[in-house]
């Protein structure tokens, strides 16, 4: 099966590559096609003939996605929505990268993958409705919600949240963290696995796909100073410090559907912030 993984200059792209391996791999970065430009993405899919494509790119700035609400759908709606009309044109297995941004987080239990949007930003809005137009389209395809995402590539740039409390307590000794959001940080190649797993399976629709668990984002924070051996001060701070765009309290997401065909999951988060550490200091 040759897979097309777009966006695999990211966290989770790169990842994504390194599970499929070279033999099954058509490499797809923003420079090679822009989602948003309907002719590039038929142009480009529909010359390389995949049999499943991967749809990893998005416009995730959260705050910046309230200033740009236009963007954030070509790229999150639109875009996805370019990708799987392509991708059933050529009869190809479609993947699309969700979040659990499209529930507002209001409640106190897990989300299910059949229950019903609410997003709070725009953000989840475009996502959400990149769902909706991809279920209207039908074909062969996978949604999947993940949350809290980090991974090896490009860490040295500070781009995820575990580099970013390095970071801050190496330069500062201190960080700020929300205390009040709960999630599930989700390592991206634990990710990749399971979504290269599913791919294999003619089971489409909709799925939840984290690490086990949950924490909120100051019990992050403690844990990875805590596997590290650093004492840091860290200061709670309320949701309004953290930006413009509101974000969900509670995003738990129940892989629900995902067990229910008996597919392997993936590790506590816990175990999983271990291992990323671990291949940190590894990969150096």
């Amino acid at each position: 099966m040759r897979i097309a993984v777009i966006g695999s200059g990211g966290q989770l792209g790169y990842d994504l590559c390194r599970v499929i391996g070279e033999d099954s791999l058509l490499r797809i970065t923003h420079e090679d096609m822009d989602v948003s430009d309907r002719a590039r993405v038929d142009e480009v899919i529909l010359r390389e003939k995949p049999d499943a494509v991967i749809n990893t790119s998005a416009y995730h700035n959260v705050d910046q996605c309230e200033d740009e609400p236009e963007k954030a759908f070509m790229v999150n709606a639109v875009g996805a929505w370019n990708v799987a009309r392509a991708a059933k044109q050529n009869n190809a297995k479609y993947v699309f990268i969700s979040t659990d941004y499209v529930f507002s987080g209001s409640g106190r239990r897990p989300y299910v993958e059949d229950d019903i949007v609410d997003p709070i930003n725009v953000y989840g809005v475009s996502k959400a409705a990149g769902e909706m137009l991809i279920r209207n389209l039908g074909g062969r395809h996978f949604i999947v919600r993940t949350a809290g995402l980090y991974g090896i590539h490009n860490r040295s740039r500070g781009c995820n949240f575990v580099e970013m409390m390095l970071r801050q307590s190496k330069e500062r000794g201190e960080v700020r963290v929300v205390a009040d959001r709960t999630t599930t940080p989700t390592y991206t190649l634990e990710l990749a696995n399971v979504i290269f797993d599913l791919l294999k399976t003619d089971k489409y629709g909709t799925y939840h796909i984290t690490n086990e668990g949950s924490c909120s984002w100051q019990e992050f924070a403690e844990k990875i100073f805590e596997l590290e051996g650093l004492k840091v001060r860290i200061i709670p701070v309320s949701p309004m410090e953290q930006g413009k765009a509101p974000r969900p309290g509670y995003s738990v997401l129940e892989k629900r559907n995902l067990k229910a065909i008996g597919l392997k999951t993936t590790s506590h988060w816990e175990k999983a912030l271990d291992m990323y550490l671990k291949e940190r200091k590894e990969t150096k």
